[in-house]
């Protein structure tokens, strides 16, 4: 018997609709006329998921008693004996009741696959047991329901059903998940977006892997070993030299180039196992290369090439990066290097030749250049005029020899000899008293145009001369090295100065740093923060940037200075001398500092949100339970009215006693109506479309809402009235409330009054009046002598739950809402943006 076809449906999460996809499966399916029935699907309460089952055939459910509680579980046998060609089995990692033949759904699965049967099925990404630890140490919460991963990857087929963090925190607070007990638990526990990212990413990564498993064993069955490149794979050829980390970080620098890149490492091992690579060395290549993202191989194999070679085919390679021969040029022309030989037998593999301090040829590092002192403008501007100075003066000296002996000929020198010093230190300093010594003896000492030197004390004044000029020169080399450190040291303080002075002004890290990156002459700087919880990858995060491409992770930098192990300044741009180097570590110190003090600010504002946020609640809460207790509390007492007069009471009284009830029970769960949606605003998922409305419309939709109870409403609205631009909806519901508000505080034989007026910015500003005192034919002046800067101020009254409704759902409409009392009156306005300016004439009275 053929075994069934497995199709999973994969969701990163609860609540992405992947029982509704699977449901959705099962119609198509028997649209086409395939044999489908419901093994077992859990709606979790979701309407659209119930309905989408209607209509297909429903497998009973075993029911079994466990620790005294009765379970219903999928009745494997019924199935089984039913024969379907396929089967809806919802949740594949769930745990049976013990009682059942298997422990795990999933083997109940393999059982029907055993049959024949095909099974379509859901899983989270979370249950897969090699993720457990991943997902519990993102989101807090271990899985206790978990399923070998060998499973998931014999499905036949597995489809992703994805939703946006966004979008699935929306269908939580719509309730549309979880049940409303367990809402904002979730939404600020498992559901906070964060996490939901890190698990999309998680199932995304998965999933392609998977994918990346049919491609190779559908090359395998073809027999295609030629590279794909559905993806870039970068592989680093290991020696086990010195030149192993060099190599690494090059190729992580081009593997970060590309999105998705794998990075793999291979070392080759002789056959015979006899080699010289330090154990140790090569322990920490591989340390280093899978703390940047790859994989650490190794084979055997008598040639290397060869072995390098087959490892790229197998494992589908697009690039191989390799470090220049260390050989000379002898042992390269005798026998081709490994370099050489890979790039010939790579065929379509790119293959990269990286230089390193090991390779022959190589330069040695440079020496302090001896122009260091005085730079090396006047530096060669000593020794040139050195050349050109001497000879002159030479020539001089012999058209007075007459009058000149060989002490003042050498004084003369000497003067030359200091001048060159104070222009360009030492090293022009030598030169010139070595050339001055050497012209002296040989154009004015006996025998002249001679080296030889017959007078003992000619010989004794050329040595004084000589050491003479050297001390000169060393003495003014020092002098021009000293003052060029303290030009560099007033440099550095003045830097320094310039960076703190910014931090204690304030200025954000991306000015601080590109402060930096301009006193250093840098083309990038970033400061980069890695997660102290990412292992063993490390992950890096950068904190603030300046200049073109940013390096994102240290080893994408020229230049890269500590903090502390999570914090480091990485740049990009020409090498920086040992000075700078240590000037730009005090830079980071500071920069340090400045993120530290950031954070603690940071966190002070976000307690202090929170604080707000926990006032607000409360403050909620208290307006809920505050204008609860009187419709509660008047429901209460209708009803024990009611109860006490029971079979006696005439059938009028006892209607309205049931008709107090029942619109104390309404008011009672439209207060409750309204905190949801406070709850909702506040979370963020309410969702708004704006668009001109006309006020007329939405007060009549408003009116209809309140229907009949007892009184008029006065609407006072002007002849030409501009639309107000607003969420239809959310508009009729404020109004609504502010009707409600001001029908039960005012007096029947005084209905509140509607009123509205185009002010001169454009705007729209409506007004809902208690009918508790006239206010005169100008509200808004009689408003003016008493207005509140916020709702509290107004009384008790402007806490209440509606109000607060209203004035939130207003200011998200972008609008502004007030509450004043003018005497016994109450005034709410409201001022919305109006599509364009109208007239302000006032229609005649109108009542509802």
């Amino acid at each position: 018997m053929a075994r069934g076809r497995l199709r999973i449906y994969l969701g990163a999460a609860p609540g992405v609709g992947k029982t509704y996809a699977m449901l959705e499966e099962g119609q198509r399916l028997r649209s086409l006329g395939a044999d489908v029935v419901v093994g077992f699907v859990e709606p979790h309460g979701r309407r659209p998921t119930a309905a989408m089952a209607e209509g297909l055939e429903t497998v009973p459910r075993r029911t079994l008693l466990h620790r005294g509680a009765s379970f219903t579980e999928m009745d494997l046998d019924a199935v089984l004996a039913r024969r379907p060609q396929v089967a809806l089995v919802d949740e594949l990692a769930h745990s049976n009741v013990p009682g059942t033949r298997h422990t795990k759904r999933w083997q109940d699965v393999e059982e029907l696959l055993g049959a024949g049967i095909d099974v379509v099925t859901t899983l989270n990404i979370q249950h897969l047991e090699s993720l457990n630890d991943v997902v519990r140490q993102i989101t807090g919460v271990r899985q206790r329901e978990t399923l070998p991963d060998e499973v998931a990857r014999r499905a036949d087929q597995i489809e992703l059903v994805d939703l946006p963090p966004e979008v699935l925190r929306r269908r939580m607070v719509h309730g549309d998940i979880y049940p409303p007990d367990r809402i904002e638990s979730a939404l600020t526990h498992y559901f906070r977006v964060g996490n939901l990212t890190a698990l999309r990413e998680i199932a995304l990564l998965w999933l392609a892997d998977r994918v990346e498993e049919g491609l190779q064993r559908y090359r395998a069955q073809h027999g295609i070993s030629a590279p794909w490149e559905t993806r870039e794979r970068i592989l680093v050829g290991l020696s086990g030299g010195a030149e192993g980390e060099t190599l690494i970080r090059r190729a992580a620098r081009i593997s970060a180039r590309t999105p998705g890149t794998e990075l793999l490492g291979l070392h080759v091992v002789p056959e015979d196992g006899l080699t010289d690579v330090d154990p140790a060395a090569l322990d920490a290549q591989r340390t280093l290369l899978e703390s940047l993202g790859g994989s650490y191989h190794q084979t055997s194999g008598e040639d290397v090439v060869e072995a390098l070679l087959q490892f790229a085919e197998a494992e589908n390679v697009t690039q191989i990066v390799l470090g220049a021969s260390r050989h000379g040029r002898l042992a390269a022309a005798l026998r081709a290097g490994t370099g050489e030989r890979t790039i010939k037998g790579s065929g379509p593999i790119d293959v990269h030749i990286v230089t390193h301090e090991e390779a022959a040829g190589a330069v040695a590092p440079r020496l302090p250049h001896p122009s260091r002192g005085t730079g090396p403008r006047r530096y060669w501007s000593a020794l040139a005029g050195t050349v050109l100075l001497l000879p002159l003066l030479t020539l001089l000296l012999t058209a007075l020899r007459s009058h000149l002996d060989l002490s003042s000929d050498l004084v003369i020198y000497l003067l030359a000899v200091v001048v060159v010093a104070l222009i360009g230190g030492l090293y022009p300093a030598l030169f010139a008293a070595v050339a001055a010594a050497l012209l002296a003896d040989y154009y004015f000492t006996m025998p002249v145009h001679s080296l030889a030197v017959e007078r003992p004390n000619e010989i004794i004044a050329l040595v004084v001369f000589l050491t003479t000029a050297a001390l000169v020169g060393t003495a003014a080399g020092e002098t021009a090295q000293r003052t060029h450190q303290a030009i560099r040291a007033t440099s550095e303080a003045r830097a320094l100065s310039r960076l703190a002075t910014a931090m204690v002004r304030g200025q954000e890290l991306a000015a601080l740093i590109e402060q930096i990156r301009e006193n250093f002459g840098l083309t990038a700087v970033s400061l980069l923060e890695r997660d102290p919880e990412a292992s063993p990858e490390p992950r890096w995060y950068v904190v603030a940037s300046a200049g073109e491409r940013p390096p994102e992770k240290p080893y994408e930098a020229d230049v890269e200075s500590a903090v502390d192990e999570n914090l480091t300044l990485a740049a990009r741009g020409s090498g920086l001398s040992t000075e700078d180097r240590r000037v730009l570590a005090a830079c980071a110190a500071e920069l340090g500092l400045a993120h530290s003090r950031g954070r603690i600010t940071g966190g002070t504002a976000g307690a202090d949100t929170l604080a707000a946020a926990e006032r607000t609640r409360a403050s909620l809460l208290l307006a809920a339970g505050r204008d609860l207790q009187v419709p509660l509390h008047t429901a209460d007492e209708a009803l024990a009215r009611l109860g006490d007069r029971r079979g006696g009471a005439p059938p009028q009284k006892t209607a309205h006693l049931l008709d107090t009830a029942r619109a104390a029970v309404r008011r009672a769960t439209q207060l409750v109506t309204d905190l949801d949606e406070l709850s909702r605003l506040h979370a963020g998922a309410l969702d708004l479309y704006l668009r001109p409305v006309d006020l007329d419309e939405a007060l009549a939709a408003a009116l209809d809402d309140l229907g009949p109870g007892g009184h008029t409403i006065v609407v006072r609205l002007p002849e030409q009235l501009p639309d107000v631009i607003a969420d239809a909806a959310l508009l009729t519901r404020v109004l609504t409330a502010l009707g409600a508000d001001a029908l039960r505080h005012s007096p029947s034989d005084r209905p509140p009054v509607f009123t509205a007026e185009v002010l001169q910015s454009g705007r729209l500003e409506i007004r809902v009046a208690d009918g508790t005192e006239e206010l005169g034919p100008d509200p808004r002046a009689a408003r003016a002598r008493e207005v509140s800067a916020g709702p509290r101020t107004a009384g008790t009254r402007a806490d209440s739950l509606a109000l607060r409704l209203s004035r939130d759902l207003v200011e998200a409409m972008g609008g502004t809402f007030e509450t004043a009392a003018a005497g016994p009156a109450f005034v709410a306005t409201l001022t919305l943006p109006s599509s364009s300016p109208g007239g302000c004439g006032t229609r005649p009275d109108s009542q509802s």
